[in-house]
């Protein structure tokens, strides 16, 4: 496994759209993690189930939900990645949604980068709640 150390010196300094990109990929394998976990085994359903979780719509507003529950330095950081400028528009969600995915992976990302597995995990498992409370409601 590649130590994390030689992927960033300092995360509070790397490039909030490389934090997003990681968060991104940690996020989604949590999600197919969960999922499997759940007893879901068909690919398709775990696609469409998992896109419920990975959305801009739905990162934006577990994002929104999350954020007075967020540390001084949790904030920093997803102020960074909402303002990140990637030269790449949204394809399926408004702008608004696509800048709070961003920081909610950069968010992500910078907790995984700074070995902070457990309050990853947290904020993990409140996003599965949040979802999942919405798909009951």
């Amino acid at each position: 496994m590649i130590e994390r150390e030689s992927l960033a010196r300092d995360p509070k300094m790397s490039n909030p759209l490389v934090l997003a990109f990681l968060g991104d990929a940690t996020y989604s394998h949590f999600v197919r993690y969960h999922l499997i976990a759940k007893g879901m085994v068909k690919p398709n359903l775990l696609h469409k189930t998992a896109n419920r979780y990975v959305s801009a719509k739905a990162q934006a507003n577990i994002l929104l939900t999350i954020m007075p529950e967020l540390t001084e330095e949790e904030m920093v950081q997803v102020k960074r990645g909402r303002n990140a400028k990637s030269g790449s528009s949204a394809k399926n969600a408004d702008i608004i949604d696509y800048r709070h995915a961003t920081a909610f992976e950069a968010l992500i990302g910078y907790l995984y980068l700074e070995g902070k597995e457990e309050r990853m995990q947290e904020i993990i498992n409140r996003a599965f709640a949040i979802v999942e409370g919405a798909q009951q409601a």
